[in-house]
């Protein structure tokens, strides 16, 4: 601050810093005003003089070096800007589309973690692995959809205007306010240099943070931004600046503040100015290029877009609301926009695209601020050969040529239904990768839905199937060209098709030519490139298609029992059924009967002709819905699962003492007895006798402890429990008699009586016999047979 007193005296041709320069009394020459700040001072020339007292001001932290400039006490430009570096690391931010990488990439960090843990050498798999991850993502950022572009374009960890101004700018000074009373920090304006050349620098700035996004608007101007960036504008156009703006906001804020202060003006005015402006303009979307609010700074000589760059009229999300009434359609409002660069430079919207890392952007800022930088000074190179008069028509044609309409030619009537031709799908695999979590994700849906409605599963599992079999189409396609069996393809296919329109059997020769390509390639087929993905896709395809099935089958036969329950309780309920059954109730409750053994031969008889008739009229309301109806008595019916379980109890001890028999112990053991046996010959001695019963004995011992482990021993009590509540529920119904588990248990207790008593000598065939012993005991024939039921079978 400054003041000067004595106003009165008269100043002719010399100014107060003159004064001030020339004093010889106050020493003040060659004095730095950072070294005046520290204390008042006064130079006193006859009746005037001079206060002054420089303010300090807070130093702040900035991206640039403290010194950059020798000459320059200080450093420079530090108290121009508030954009300093974030004192944390952005937390790393995954998209939807990005999670098939995140196992890779936690395989990676596991081995590495186990390498750095053992001290063991895993270079080759950590080779290995990071060889796959990034082979997968580059199919996975050469295959996006415009959605995904969408998404990576709105990622939070995306460079901002900023971020690529202080990497590409040796000085850069921010200019604020709108000489109108505000400053709009959701637009930044200033100068800077690229390799010694000045320009003009504006452009939308994002936050880098929820606080940063606050303070910003989320990138989105008020009017007071746009006309911040017009002050500037003209300013540049005065001095002869070129002017670069770098374009990332969803759009102009639109609140009714804004309304009532003249957005809508505010844009019209800087759209008009900027075709007049006599300097060249070049634009770069560097993310999202909403509407109005990024044309406000867009109308250039050149619009270059970064590669996964969006420019749009309507957000995906705002686009889908309206023309399909919900926001879940976004993907597809996405695709018809035509946002991407590709899309917009075949429009001839946008006149070039920036390329980005693998992962975008955020990937490798630096990298990406570089190619910005060598694309302006492309660009600006171009532009600066042209006039002020080629520069302006350049600007007005660049806009007039959007949409390419003519006048005055005559339309061909065809074309008249659809004006614009519509562009052939192209056919694109789907990265191994991302089918994998698409199958496990079904997989696990499917695991989940077991006992809710199969109808969305069946729709899910449609939809994969579908999916897979265009996968494998275009698998054989890869695995035809790579096996360089094309050319004969498309030979053979076009002679059937001229074959088939001339309405003639197909001639031999040309059969037996189609049946040589088709060996020729199944023999082929393991060898080419893609035959891991093409098997993988095979074997989904027929696992889905089985879990369909299976879907399928079980839907019908759900809705199989509701009619036949439905039908069967119509039976049940009509009125003479009704009668019949509480009559006979009546009966069987006035005769006092406390079992039905209980019973006089006439009720028993009534009862029996009752059931015969339930049964007739059941299976004739079954036949009317197309069923074949079989009536099954108690002692043809075999419970087939309790069979099974028996079965399996057989074979699992056979392969237990199969196994004892062939261990090395009782195979000495057995080797020993056969020694003994031969020694002993036909008339043992005392001595031989008692050395072969302890063998015999040893053996019988090792083959008890076998068959009664307490799993096979477990599993042996469960069917015996079993059994036992089906005769307690008369289930069995005498078919399993006492005597019959007498018998069993009797041969059973013969059997290891005689081996005990030595009867059973270990021969050649000692495995059998104890085989047999043991089927003895467990494989007593259970015959299951329930009580009168009714079994339905379906037509085919």
């Amino acid at each position: 601050m400054a003041s000067i007193s004595n106003s009165a005296v008269a100043f002719t041709g010399t100014t107060a810093s003159d004064l001030l320069r020339s004093s010889k009394s106050g020493g003040a020459n060659g004095i730095p005003l950072r070294t005046l700040g520290k204390a008042r001072f006064s130079v006193k020339t006859r009746d005037l003089s001079v206060v002054a007292k420089v303010r300090k001001v807070k130093k702040h932290e900035y991206p640039w070096p403290e010194d950059p400039d020798p000459n320059v006490k200080g450093g420079v430009l530090t108290h121009l800007s508030h954009f300093k570096p974030l004192k944390e690391k952005p937390k790393p931010v995954t998209l939807d589309f990005e999670k098939p990488l995140v196992a890779l990439e936690k395989k990676i960090i596991d081995v590495r973690k186990m390498a750095n843990e053992t001290g063991l050498d895993f270079s080759d798999q950590i080779l290995s692995l990071e060889n796959k991850y990034q082979q997968a993502l580059k199919d996975l950022y050469t295959h996006l959809t415009p959605i995904q572009r969408v998404n990576i374009a709105r990622h939070p960890n995306r460079p901002t205007f900023l971020d690529h101004i202080f990497s590409i700018t040796e000085k850069f000074v921010e200019l604020h306010g709108d000489r109108a009373g505000y400053d709009d920090p959701a637009i930044v304006t200033g100068i800077g240099t690229i390799d010694g050349k000045r320009y003009m620098f504006m452009g939308h700035q994002k936050g880098r943070n929820t606080k940063e996004n606050i303070m910003r608007n989320f990138g989105m101007p008020t009017p007071h931004g746009y006309r911040k960036a017009l002050r500037m504008m003209y300013y540049a156009d005065h001095h002869g600046f070129p002017i670069v703006t770098l374009i990332d906001t969803p759009g102009a804020f639109a609140d009714l503040k804004s309304e009532e202060l003249g957005q809508g003006e505010a844009i019209a005015h800087n759209l008009r100015t900027m075709f007049g402006l006599k300097v060249p303009i070049v634009s770069i979307v560097i993310g999202e290029g909403g509407s109005g609010g990024a044309l406000a700074i867009g109308c250039a000589n050149k619009l270059l877009m970064l590669e996964n760059a969006v420019f749009y009229v309507a957000s995906p999300e705002a686009c889908a609301a309206i023309l399909w009434k919900t926001a879940k359609a976004a993907p597809k409002a996405a695709e018809k926009l035509k946002i991407t660069g590709p899309e917009l430079c075949k429009l001839q919207v946008a006149d070039g695209i920036i390329p980005e890392p693998l992962g975008g952007a955020h990937a490798d800022p630096s990298w990406t601020s570089q190619q910005i930088k060598n694309a302006i000074n492309e660009a600006m190179d171009e532009l600066n050969k042209m006039d002020t008069e080629a520069l302006l028509k350049h600007r007005m044609l660049k806009f007039r040529k959007i949409g390419g309409f003519q006048e005055g030619v005559p339309v061909d009537p065809i074309r008249k239904v659809n004006m614009k031709k519509k562009d052939e799908p192209v056919a694109g695999k789907t990265p191994v990768i991302e089918l994998e979590y698409e199958v496990e994700k079904l997989k696990q849906q499917i695991s989940k839905a077991k006992e809710s409605s199969s109808k969305p599963m069946e729709l899910a599992l449609n939809e994969m199937i579908e999916k897979l079999k265009k996968e494998i189409d275009l698998e054989y396609s890869a695995a035809v060209e790579a096996m360089g069996l094309k050319g004969r393809c498309l030979n053979l296919r076009e002679e059937c098709l001229k074959a088939n329109s001339q309405d003639q059997l197909m001639h031999p020769v040309l059969m037996d030519r189609i049946e040589k390509l088709s060996d020729e390639f199944n023999k082929g087929l393991p060898t080419a490139p893609n035959y891991t993905s093409l098997k993988y896709k095979l074997d989904m395809l027929k696992e889905f298609s089985i879990a369909k099935s299976n879907l399928e089958k079980k839907g019908k036969g759900e809705e199989l029992k509701l009619d036949i329950n439905k039908k069967l309780k119509e039976v049940m309920d009509q009125p003479e059924m009704k009668e019949k059954m509480q009559a006979l109730k009546a009966e069987v409750q006035k005769s006092g009967a406390s079992s039905a053994a209980d019973l006089d031969d006439g009720t028993k008889e009534r009862i029996s002709k009752m059931k015969k008739e339930i049964e007739l009229e059941l299976a004739s309301v079954l036949k009317s819905m197309d069923l074949n109806v079989e009536i099954v008595r108690a002692k043809e019916l075999i419970d087939q699962d309790l069979k099974a379980k028996v079965e399996s109890l057989e074979e699992e001890t056979n392969k237990k003492i199969e196994n004892l028999v062939k261990s090395s112990d009782l195979k000495n053991t057995i080797k020993l007895l056969k020694l003994e046996v031969a020694k002993a010959g036909k008339t043992p001695d005392a001595a031989s006798k008692n050395k072969i019963e302890a063998l015999e004995q040893q053996i019988k011992r090792k083959l008890s402890a076998a068959i009664s482990s307490s799993e096979i021993k477990e599993k042996h009590e469960e069917l015996q429990a079993e059994i036992k509540a089906l005769e307690c529920d008369g289930g069995l119904n005498g078919s399993l008699k006492n005597d019959d588990l007498k018998e069993a248990s009797s041969k059973y207790a013969a059997g290891e009586d005689g081996l005990e008593r030595g009867d059973c000598s270990l021969s050649s065939k000692q495995s059998e016999l104890h085989r047999a012993l043991l089927i003895r005991r467990y494989s007593t024939s259970c015959i299951i047979v329930v009580r009168h039921r009714v079994l339905f079978r379906g037509k085919g």
